[in-house]
């Protein structure tokens, strides 16, 4: 036996539970804080954002920037390297990232249903029962989210994804272990040749996946024996190319033998296959009342690579700032409730590293000069010249950029 996966719902004595399989097994403990670090390093990606991943509400940029796959993928990588030691038990979400043909895996669930949970966080953190429901809604939504993902199963404790459920409300902690230890003995769960060979192919494969992404391509990667298969699960306008360019990006990794494309059941959907540019601002916030000349605005930006959100108040951007940290704000100064320039004040007081650029018809020369001494990083009339607007949406990532690059 060499691998221990531990998933559950929370307020379930997870910890506790975890710590004394570890003392019971004598196997290392590998928490997704340590996952996530380490994908942190090796990716570039901030370690907050990979956390992210795990949760249900992904950032509305996601689909310009490929950051929740990016972070996945390097994800997997880092676990396809934990492994290779064998003698671990991985608890948290990243253990659900390992593939069923690693046999050798014992998958376990512990969860208790709702009442006992409510009593548990009641009592551990001395909170509210109306609280309690509302924290452990939360965390069950991200789980729910992160399991509908991987395996597209609605419900998170689903029986076929793991080898053993374990009502944590029913057993005694003896009787937990018991059964692990039980379940750990049988023959269908030790490490033999076949499991060898699938544990290099897992590693071969979140190499390929995370190098892919490294380019800003967005594929489902599986391998068997050196032989490689990507998947295109999007709707792409010059096919052959695509194909082209992934197999020879994922020919490149040592080890690989023979590569593939094929298109997934998403492929002939209406969503289109967009390589994520990393030249290119894909986080852009779009701050403007007037829907249709922001969402035309939006538009027009996606033909030039630009992804970009839209929000259409003061209050609402604030909000989205908040979860999903854009890199450069188009903001108008004439809006309903808060205007821009109490918003500008607020997003360079919390955020100053979110470059504004303010878009409007109504300012003055007082309202520029009161724009550029609150941080503003340009201040543009409408109507605007597209060109102009994206040259300097363009300039305001390169500034963001060369902050990072100094910064690491």
């Amino acid at each position: 036996m060499s691998i221990i996966s531990l998933f559950g719902g929370i307020f379930c004595r997870e910890t506790s539970l975890t710590n004394k399989i570890v003392e019971m097994t004598g196997y290392k403990l590998v928490r997704d804080i340590d996952v996530i670090n380490e994908a942190s390093r090796i990716s570039g990606i901030q370690a907050n954002k990979i956390e992210r991943s795990f949760f249900a509400k992904a950032s509305v940029f996601n689909k310009f920037t490929h950051e929740k796959e990016r972070s996945i993928a390097h994800l997997k990588l880092v676990l396809a390297g934990k492994i290779s030691q064998n003698n671990l038990v991985i608890e948290g979400f990243s253990g659900l990232l390992l593939p069923r043909t690693l046999n050798h895996v014992l998958r376990l669930c512990l969860i208790a249903d709702m009442k006992s949970r409510i009593a548990l966080a009641m009592k551990k953190d001395s909170i509210s029962e109306n609280e309690a429901v509302r924290i452990i809604r939360k965390t069950d939504e991200d789980r729910a989210a992160w399991v509908q993902g991987l395996f597209n199963k609605i419900d998170p404790w689903d029986h076929s994804i793991y080898d053993v459920i374990i009502p944590t409300d029913k057993m005694q902690d003896d009787e937990i272990m018991e059964l692990t230890l039980k379940v750990m003995k049988r023959d269908a769960l030790l490490f033999s040749e076949a499991t060898g060979k699938a544990v290099k192919d897992f590693e071969l494969a979140s190499k390929i996946e995370a190098a892919l992404t490294r380019e800003g391509h967005n594929v489902d990667v599986t391998s068997r024996d050196g032989k490689i298969t990507l998947t295109i699960n999007k709707n792409v306008l010059m096919l052959s190319r695509l194909e082209e360019e992934l197999k020879n990006a994922a020919s490149k990794i040592q080890g690989v033998k023979h590569v593939e494309t094929k298109v997934g059941p998403g492929f002939h959907q209406a969503d289109i296959y967009r390589k994520y540019d990393f030249e290119m601002p894909s986080k852009v916030l779009l701050v403007d009342d007037e829907r249709e000349f922001v969402q035309t605005l939006s538009e027009r930006l996606l033909m030039r690579d630009m992804g970009s959100a839209v929000a259409y108040d003061g209050e609402s951007a604030l909000e989205l700032i908040k979860e999903d940290e854009p890199e450069v704000m188009i903001l108008d100064l004439r809006m309903p409730g808060i205007d821009g320039i109490e918003v500008l004040k607020k997003v360079k007081d919390t955020q100053p590293e979110i470059e504004v650029i303010i878009l409007t018809g109504h300012g003055s020369g007082e309202d520029k000069e009161t724009c550029m001494n609150l941080g503003a990083f340009a201040y543009l009339q409408k109507p605007v010249d597209i060109d102009l607007l994206s040259e300097t949406i363009r300039q305001a990532n390169e500034k963001i950029q060369r902050g990072k690059a100094e910064n690491n």
